[in-house]
């Protein structure tokens, strides 16, 4: 890859990986640093990666990254004997995306990185299961177990609305 093709995939890609870190792990500070690790490690390996591969290169590394940031960081959250996670939905809201945004934080990482590589990203099974180094029948097993659980939390729309 030459210099020209880094800067024409940093312009392409670097809002998109952006935005996909960012869902996940919701610091924006903590996703600018993804993003730039991910852009570094490309660039010291340019020369060995195919520019026409250059798209999986980046959110395969991103997605990599971006789990040994919530690794780092589990290590360093201490959690208090009491706090009890609530999977279901009692409150009623007029804003849905912020219920669903409510519902997709409580997925585990694996699960939330496979929906919203499918659902916010446009990925198709095969492409997330390169990212994530999952076969495409693990993929879809846990985008149908994130997307069951949704459906679980949210509820009826009448409870959203």
């Amino acid at each position: 890859m030459t210099a020209k093709e880094y800067n024409i995939s940093v312009d392409t890609y670097a809002d998109g990986v952006y935005r996909f870190v960012l869902k996940n792990i919701k610091n924006e500070d903590k996703a600018k640093d993804i993003v730039q690790d991910t852009f570094e490690k490309l660039w010291v390996k340019a020369e060995t990666v195919n520019y026409s591969k250059v798209k999986s290169y980046i959110f395969t590394s991103a997605y990599h990254t971006m789990i040994d940031y919530i690794r780092k960081d589990k290590r360093q959250t201490i959690m208090t004997e009491g706090a009890e996670l609530k999977h279901s939905h009692e409150k009623q809201y007029s804003d849905l995306s912020e219920v669903l945004q409510e519902a997709i934080d409580l997925l585990p990482s694996i699960q939330k990185s496979v929906i919203l590589l499918r659902d916010y990203e446009g990925y198709n099974y095969k492409e997330i299961a390169d990212t994530t180094k999952l076969n495409e029948s693990q993929v879809k097993v846990y985008i149908f177990r994130a997307r069951k659980f949704l459906k679980n939390y949210i509820g009826t729309i009448e409870t959203v609305i």
